[in-house]
């Protein structure tokens, strides 16, 4: 993903609307991408803030429930290439096929994270991976 990419992530307003922004921009940045949810951490769980794409009914994940629960508990992000073979996999819609979970770190910590659903199988490359990683840093202050 190139950085132009992620012009859509400078600047955002503070709030809940920032968030909102940011999690659309992250979602049109790749034809793959059916749902972005961002999540906060508040103590030992992850709190949906904002989402672009299908809804969820997982609005609060233990760290260390679920892919995103794993994400926070390892320190490192996640991508399941096949979410069916994934026994942490907590199921947001049956058309999903993988799933990649970026952190966002402010000031050496985990504030939250990029939660990317795609109804393609095998959607995360390593390149993609890092350029995720670009976005949640320029998304971290929001958190």
């Amino acid at each position: 993903m190139s950085d132009s990419a992620w012009g859509p992530l400078r600047d955002l307003p503070r709030g809940i609307a920032g968030l909102e922004r940011a999690a659309r921009a992250i979602r049109q940045a790749s034809s793959r991408h059916t749902s972005v949810y961002l999540y906060g951490l508040e103590g030992d769980i992850l709190v949906l803030r904002a989402f672009s794409g299908r809804p969820t009914e997982h609005t609060r994940i233990r760290v260390g429930e679920g892919v995103c629960g794993r994400a926070v508990a390892l320190g490192a992000a996640q991508v399941v290439a096949d979410v069916a073979g994934d026994p942490d996999y907590i199921s947001c819609s049956l058309e999903t096929r993988s799933e990649c979970v970026v952190l966002v770190r402010r000031e050496g910590g985990v504030v939250g994270q990029i939660d990317i659903d795609s109804d393609v199988p095998g959607a995360f490359t390593a390149e993609e991976v890092m350029g995720l990683e670009e976005a949640a840093e320029l998304i971290a202050p929001l958190f």
